[in-house]
């Protein structure tokens, strides 16, 4: 079996992202990774679902937790092109994610930006930021230059 490294699994996420672009959805992708496997996948559903919080994480998270048939997921990976906001954080704190990676960082409404913490993930997630950044800035960037 071949290992993986973090920027082919980003581009995975990228795709996701890349799908949620296409739906005229803010263009965050996700996927959750066990074992060097994909489990699950998932972008930004906010207004098809018509539900605030329909983030890819979220929707990534509950789509793994169902595959498992498991609540924690303590050994597994998250993948995000864009950093988390509050609210995913905080359900990859419950969730007990073992490592998150995220692609670009998000100065309006990611975690680091609004909280007095640095760290709002459980103590033993390991973090890693700035995996294909330019290519997950850039799609963000693109959305929201076509809504101005």
């Amino acid at each position: 079996m071949q290992l993986h490294n973090d920027e082919y699994f980003m581009q995975h996420a990228l795709k996701e992202a890349q799908l949620a672009y296409e739906a005229d959805e803010v263009p965050v992708g996700a996927i959750v990774v066990l074992n060097n496997t994909i489990i699950a996948r998932a972008h930004n559903q906010v207004e098809l679902l018509n539900d605030s919080t329909a983030h890819a994480e979220i929707l990534a998270l509950t789509s793994a937790y169902s595959s498992l048939g498991a609540k924690y997921l303590p050994d597994a990976t998250l993948y995000v092109t864009v950093e988390p906001c509050i609210m995913c954080c905080g359900a990859l704190y419950w969730g007990k994610i073992g490592k998150v990676v995220y692609g670009a960082s998000d100065e309006k409404n990611g975690y680091k930006h609004l909280t007095n913490t640095n760290w709002p993930f459980h103590p033993k997630t390991e973090l890693v930021s700035g995996i294909l950044e330019a290519d997950c800035s850039f799609l963000m960037k693109s959305f929201f230059r076509s809504k101005r």
